[in-house]
């Protein structure tokens, strides 16, 4: 492996005044060997490193002075400059560190007088007034308290001080936050300040008995114990104050719980007082008075989720649950702290909180591990699997266990293996394999679908627990099972995580049990055959995951396994090869030695080697297999190595040639991906190994880790590496060729690429086995620019790359005419109506301004047109010529673009004929990216280009924004060319003239100050056309202009306008007041191009145009969030306000559209939201899910609908990002009672509205679906998990599905459809069984079973289905028989005469599928079931009257359906 280069360490040097200067100079001695010099060296270096090593020879230095000369005046004066040393180095520095940990080293008989000096130091910083200088003071107390014996003796000398310094802090850092609301960057410095307050608090709290002897600062006249209970009521405010962080609200509950714990008498009174915390009522307990004058509103009144969950935090993290010294009252208050967290995990619902709840839970369950220690049997009986309390932690682990949150996953998983040994303590050791709680938990967890991904890792704690041996005695086949699953992505991690814990554990168990090495042939059978299996016979991704997460990690256990597997693939290879659709032996053979050579299982003692384990022919025929995946493990093998400096010998290199003649026109962009990373790893092993063959030439002697991989000579071995270097970049050029396919030119470039990047020209003394600039003319130069005409970007990208890795002398282009030549192609391509021919030109412009010869080039070129160029001025640093060519091209394109607006406003049809402008903005904003715009030298000039390319883009926005705003942008010109149809031109241009005159946006301040913007009335813009759409060319030739053409040409300049404007939001340095020096971007400008993304993201209609306007607009979000300038922080949450005003407005005159969903308002909402930062309270975010909510919902007194389409629209664009996370989850309930309640309005849009809005939901709710089949369970949850993370649905669903029940189960004979009705049982078919079902629980899935089978009587067969699949979930395990049994018992009698016909097959549906569900889940073996089956056959033959009598047209379904059912039963009965 490569080490990594040390990082420079950088160290500010301390810096004292002038006064303790002339002090050290005063008492220097003449030699500069006393402690005064030595000082006075220190501070007058410049280095910091240097100062450090000065500070550590202070104390050796007073070691050998006499104890007698320490009242020496220079002494003191030393000790005290150090002290006003160490409390002006800044706490990060190293020097505070560095000077704590020597002077904790200082002579006892200095230390009084150090104490002394420090003393008097800190007591001047606690005279601080400034609240701004408060941070600087929390920072010295809390590096006093650390590990500084110095500094602690300090601090406890002045503890009353410290205390009322920090009570003080505490109560005006809030109330200074308060006056920078909306200020997010000053409010995160308060909060942070605040932070650390507390955390000092918490640290001079714990040591208040070592500083006060004895209870003397209990009296309550006591200065010390009026600070305590001050801090306790600040601390209890904090935690009810909502307006701080979270994380100051989780310290200050620890820091209650502390004060509590330090202020009480006796140990026994802890766990009472707690209590009246946590279950905030005092009761008729008599309490101390100064518990509830600090925090008694934490006990009569009712308290907030959150500071009750923080509390309980501060209960397990501060009191001590080992040695039981709470006795029998601490053991009730585990208990109770346990029911109180199981009532917060159904209320709090906010992302953040659940992530302290489950980590809290973790720290209960270590807490009650620690109690068994010296716990009574009656906790012990409490807390044993069959408990309640036991139940309800298993409830949260299978409801939390597939969690979103990655953090609450990880701590379900810990909760369940603590729980599992809290279990253990309660049982005797013997019993532990034959206990039914860890028997039914194995039963009910391999009941599970192995699509549950909690299923793997509570099965590996159990497998941990009771041994692979037990769980195999379950289930034989259960590695067969996992390594089935192991072909979906997402469950491979969690499958070879298990299987490892597995089959590690089986082999340490049969190694303890055999005598012989016979256990290895069962090990094998049980975990190599099944894998061997599935890498024959397996399909491409489960092979791909098998080998990824399964095989390293079984070589990794067993390394002896590689020549077993060899043996038994060796044999098959030669009969079975595989084909273009399987691997075969061959296939599975060279994965498995490309896996055991990665991870270097081929390089043991033994010295063996892959050559001796399979021949080259064999390789060989792996480098061309049909199989594309087999080419690429054939390819790993001779790559991929486990040591970095091994060398590649002369066979590998033949075989890598081979494989480049054939594989470099892969069709596969995966493949070509692999390959290009693989040859790069076989470079990079080249380059380093070719450093130890040179230091080995040097030396002159050869080592033995050398000789064991190559004999010969090192010269000669780099011989070959430079001939095989060599040949490989010929033919990677000869591919090069015009008219090469895509595939070969993107691996050619992209392998090129690699080598130019790890072979560069070496400096110095290197030594390089390879330059690729030896192997480049400029014939090859001039083949890599061709591929810039690539119509594949990606081609030009990596071709412009190449170019740029390149040494300056090898691509450098002397002739000026080749230049001009280069650079008028260029700015011709810039104006091609061909959209990737814009993107030749950025690419060939952004070369060329690399080229120095360029201004002497242009300046011919342009024949002086453009004025002086800028140059070198007298007196001033020399510009860069990159700098330079990039004014000079920007300024060019910019001439040029002016000159085509100014046509454009005259003719836009002829612009968009003969030159589209948005090449020209596009190349534009190419040219800067090859510039760093934080470090220009020609700043006015570049102040000024910007300026101006600012204003020239609101003209072209201006030029194409009637169009793309149109109310019909797709249609706005006639695609006939006809004079029939050429005539209404003009008429179909003013018809949007209407609705883009609209005074909404209108009032913008830039357009009264620049005409040219043109946010004006449009009727001037209109071009007057009268002939046909036809535009003569350059040549004279007819160009024919269509609707399509005037479009792309439009909103593509959007597009380059947004993009444009975004980047120079986001790279060019703001100049926030007049007379900064280095700003090219004024506060002024920063609005305007924020009111120009206003504009057309809230009236843009096109697509194309409004999503990039988007990613231009994010951009300016993300600058304005990090901008110091405060008026500029507040424009995001100013303009949300706004446009949600006029959203609920609904103006008839607003210029928001209704329709294309909503067009731009929920990308504009977006990019407002995502640019929040998240560590935040989300306050926008808040805001806006609560407006929305509200206006989504609907209201009978509401005269428009459309701020209710809008809503629905702009929820489903929040509800479908990303960005917002879990931050988003708390609303998904409401959004999903809006969605319902959508679909029962009489308006189409708002009907179509909510119908996206669902489907958002369903895919945010249950995640994106991953298969074809609509009934698998990879996209579903346990009903209890949804009603627990969702709990305000399951009144709202019930009630709503008993309306839905009502409708569908009437009398009348009229087909009656709820639109509802597909809804719920959508939402209720994708649940299913939970494996705690038949246990209590407060959501209770009996209420909806009676609706569920009323709405299987529908008389639509899609709803009947699916209130037979929806109808699962509901019912126990252990009622299905009953539920069956009634449900056949609805069925007909032969002797009733009215028979409906649809009921009969609802019915008998929900029993079938019913059934099958109840076969999934009981053994056979278990007398009750083969009971219950009979009793349901007895049932089922009464009804079989229905087969034989009926025969009319409907009853079809029926009759087969019953005989489906009637075929399982005696199946399951047999």
């Amino acid at each position: 492996m490569v080490l990594k280069k040390k990082k420079d360490i950088q160290v500010a040097a301390l810096i004292v005044g002038y006064q303790e200067l002339e002090t050290l100079r005063s008492f220097a001695d003449a030699e500069g060997k006393n402690l005064a010099s030595l000082l006075l060296r220190c501070v007058q270096l410049t280095d910091g490193l240097v100062q450090i090593h000065c500070i550590k020879q202070i104390v050796p230095l007073l070691e050998k002075i006499d104890g007698n000369q320490a009242c020496d005046p220079m002494y003191q004066s030393c000790l005290d400059i150090l002290g006003r040393i160490y409390f002006s180095v800044g706490p990060k520095n190293p020097l505070k560190k560095v000077l704590a940990s020597s002077l904790n080293g200082l002579p006892e008989s200095f230390f009084a007088d150090a104490v002394r000096s420090f003393t008097c130091c800190l007591q001047e910083e606690l005279k601080t007034s400034n609240l701004y200088s408060y941070r600087k003071v929390i920072d010295n107390l809390a590096s006093c308290m650390e590990n500084f014996n110095l500094g602690r003796t300090s601090v406890m000398n002045l503890f009353k001080d410290v205390l009322r310094f920090l009570q003080k802090v505490l109560v005006e850092i809030p109330e200074e936050n308060r006056k920078f609301t909306g200020n997010h960057i000053a409010q995160t410095e308060l909060m942070h300040d605040l932070l650390i307050a507390i955390r000092v608090s918490v640290m001079l709290v714990q040591k208040v008995q070592e500083i006060s002897q004895g209870g003397l600062w209990k009296i309550p006249s006591s200065p010390v114990w009026q600070s305590m209970c001050g801090l306790l009521s600040i601390f209890s405010k904090f935690l009810r104050n909502d307006d701080l962080l979270q994380n100051i609200q989780s310290t200050s509950g620890l820091a209650v719980i502390l004060l509590i714990k330090t202020m009480c008498d006796t140990t026994e009174m802890i766990p009472g007082l707690v209590n009246h915390l946590i279950l905030h009522s005092v009761g008729s307990c008599t309490v101390p008075e100064w518990f509830m004058n600090s925090c008694g509103s934490l006990c009569v009144e009712d308290v907030p989720g959150p500071a009750l969950l923080f509390l309980c935090q501060g209960a397990l993290a501060m009191l001590n649950w080992k040695n039981g010294s709470m006795g029998q009252s601490g053991e009730n208050l585990l208990l109770d702290i346990a029911s109180v967290l199981f009532s917060l995990s159904l209320q709090l619902k906010e992302s953040s909180l659940e992530m302290f709840l489950s980590r809290i839970l973790v720290m209960w369950t270590d807490s009650a591990l620690d109690s068994f220690e010296s716990s009574s049997l009656s906790l012990k009986s409490r807390l044993n699997g069959n408990s309640d309390t036991v139940g309800k932690l298993l409830e949260y682990v299978y409801t939390h266990w597939e969690h979103p949150l990655d953090a609450v996953r990880y701590q379900t998983k810990t909760i369940f293996r603590n729980l599992l040994q809290i279990h253990q303590c309660t049982v005797e050791r013997s019993d532990c394999v034959s206990d039914r709680f860890f028997l039914g938990l194995i039963e009910s967890l391999l009941r599970l679908e192995w699509h549950v991904k909690g299923k793997y890792s509570c099965l590996s704690c159990l497998v941990d627990c009771v041994g692979i041996e037990n769980v195999l005695a379950v289930n034989k086949t259960i590695p067969s099972q996992i390594l089935e699953v192991m072909g979906d992505q997402s469950l491979a991690p969690y499958a070879g995580d298990l299987l490892e814990t597995m089959f590690k554990n089986h082999k340490n168990h049969l190694k303890s049990q055999a005598l012989c090495s016979s256990w290895i042939d069962q090990w094998h059978e049980t975990w190599v055959s099944p894998l061997l299996l599935i890498l024959r016979e397996g399909s491409l991704e489960q092979t791909a995951c098998v080998i990824d997460y399964y095989l390293p990690k079984l070589l990794k256990c067993s390394p002896e396994s590689l020549s077993y597997m060899v043996n038994i693939l060796q044999t098959s290879a030669y009969i079975n090869t595989g084909s273009c659709s399987s691997r075969g032996s061959l296939g599975v053979l060279m994965a498995c030695l490309r896996t055991a050579r990665a991870h270097g299982h081929l390089q043991s003692v033994s010295h063996v080697t892959w050559s001796s384990l399979v021949s080259s022919a064999k390789i060989k025929q792996g480098l061309v297999h049909q199989h594309c995946q087999v080419r690429i493990d054939a390819l790993g093998l001779l790559c991929e190595s486990h040591r970095s400096t091994e060398i590649v010998s002369v066979e590998e290199m033949q075989l890598l040639q081979f494989f480049i003649q054939y594989n470099l026109n892969s069709q596969s962009p995966g493949m070509r991906q692999q390959i290009c990373s693989l040859l790069q790893k076989l470079f990079s092993r080249i380059q380093e190994s070719s450093q130890v063959l040179y230091k080995l030439e040097q030396s002159k002697s050869q080592q033995e880790s050398v000789n064991d991989s190559t004999e010969k000579n090192p010269s000669e071995t780099l011989q070959q590496y430079q001939n095989f270097m060599s040949s490989v970049c010929n033919s990677l050029f000869r591919a090069l060729f015009p008219g090469s396919s895509h595939s070969t030119k993107f691996s050619a470039l992209t392998i090129l690429g690699s080598i130019a990047e790890l072979f560069p020209d070496p400096e110095g003394k290197t030594q390089a086995v390879f330059q690729l600039s030896h192997e480049i003319d400029f014939a090859r130069v001039e083949t890599i620019m061709e591929c810039f005409s690539s119509t594949f970007e990606e081609v030009k990208i990596l071709a412009f790359n190449l170019l740029m890795k390149l040494p300056k002398t090898v691509v450098h282009i002397q002739d000026s005419l080749k230049l001009q030549a280069l650079f008028r192609v260029a700015m011709e391509l810039s104006t091609s109506t061909k959209p990737y021919d814009c993107v030749t030109a950025s690419y060939l412009l952004r070369f060329l301004i690399g080229e120095e010869g360029l201004r002497s080039a242009l300046t011919t070129f342009f024949n002086n047109s453009l004025g002086p160029s800028p140059c070198q001025r007298g007196g001033e640093e020399p510009v860069g010529f990159v700098e330079r060519n990039t004014l000079m091209v920007i300024r060019h394109l910019l001439e040029n673009l002016e000159r085509e607006i100014s046509q454009a406003e005259s003719s836009l049809l002829q612009a968009a004929a003969l030159f589209p402008m948005y090449g020209r903005v596009h190349c534009i904003i190419g040219a800067f990216q090859q510039l760093s715009l934080n470090n220009l030298m020609l700043v006015t000039e570049w102040r000024h280009v910007v300026a101006k390319l600012i204003l020239t883009s609101y003209r072209l926005s201006a030029v194409v924004s009637p169009v793309v705003q149109s109310s019909s942008p797709e249609g706005l010109i006639p695609m006939d060319t006809d004079s029939e149809m050429a005539s209404r031109l003009k008429m179909i241009l003013n018809e949007i003239q209407p609705r883009d005159t609209n005074d909404y946006f209108s009032q913008v301040k830039m357009t009264k100050k620049h005409n040219s913007l043109g946010f004006e009335v449009l009727t001037a813009d209109v071009p007057m056309i009268t002939t046909s759409a036809e535009m003569k060319g350059k040549e004279g030739q007819s160009c024919d202009v269509t609707a399509q053409a005037v479009l792309v040409c439009c909103w593509r300049s959007m597009k380059e306008v947004a993009l444009l404007l975004g980047m120079l939001c986001q790279l060019v340095p703001l100049q926030s007041v007049p007379e900064a020096p280095d700003g090219l971007v004024t506060v002024e400008q920063i609005k305007n191009i924020g009111d120009y993304f206003k504009q057309h993201l809230l009236q843009s209609r096109h697509r194309g145009a409004f999503e990039l306007a988007y990613t231009g607009f994010v951009k300016l979000t993300q600058v304005l969030t990090r901008c110091p300038s405060e008026c500029l922080q507040r424009l995001p949450e100013q303009w949300l306000r706004d446009v949600l005003e006029e959203i609920k407005s609904s103006n008839p005159s607003s210029k928001l559209c209704a329709t294309r969903r909503s067009a731009g308002i929920p990308f504009y909402i977006q990019a407002l939201l995502a640019s929040e930062p998240k560590k935040g309270r989300m306050d926008l975010l808040k805001i806006t899910m609560k407006e929305l909510i509200s206006l989504a919902l609907p209201l009978g007194d509401s005269q428009s609908s459309v701020p209710q389409v809008h809503a629905l629209n702009i929820l489903r664009a929040l509800f479908r990002d990303t960005r917002l996370g879990e931050n988003i989850i708390p609303y998904v309930a409401d959004g999903i009672q809006a969605a319902i309640l959508g679909f029962t309005s009489p308006v189409w849009a708002v009907r179509n509205s909510s119908t996206l809005l669902f489907s958002s939901l369903i895919t945010r709710i249950f995640g994106v679906k991953r298969g074809k089949d609509e009934h698998s369970k990879k996209n579903r949850m346990t009903g209890r998990e949804f009603f627990s993370r969702f709990p305000a649905l399951y009144p709202f669903l019930l009630k709503q599905l008993e309306v839905v029940a009502n409708t569908v189960d009437s009398d009348s004979s009229e087909l009656k459809l709820h639109p509802n009705l597909f809804l719920f049982l959508l939402i209720l078919g994708r649940l299913y069984p939970s494996p705690m079902d038949g246990t209590s629980s407060v959501l209770s899935m009996a209420p909806f079973v009676p609706f569920i089978r009323r709405c299987g009587h529908s008389a639509v067969y899609r709803s009947r289905e699916m209130a037979a699949r929806a109808l699962v979930p509901f019912v126990m395990i252990d009622q299905i028989p009953n539920t069956i049994q009634s449900l056949l018992s609805e069925l007909p009698n032969c002797t009733d005469l009215c028979i409906r016909h649809n009921h009969v097959h609802g019915m008998l549906l929900q029993v079938f599928h019913l059934l099958q569900s109840y076969s999934d889940s009981k053994h056979r073996a278990n007398s009750d079931f083969q009971q219950e089956l009979t009793d349901v056959t007895v049932c089922i033959k009464a009804k079989l009257w229905l087969a034989k009598r009926m025969r009319l047209p409907p009853w079809p379904r029926a009759i087969i359906l019953l005989r489906k059912v009637w075929s399982s039963l005696k199946e399951l009965l047999a």
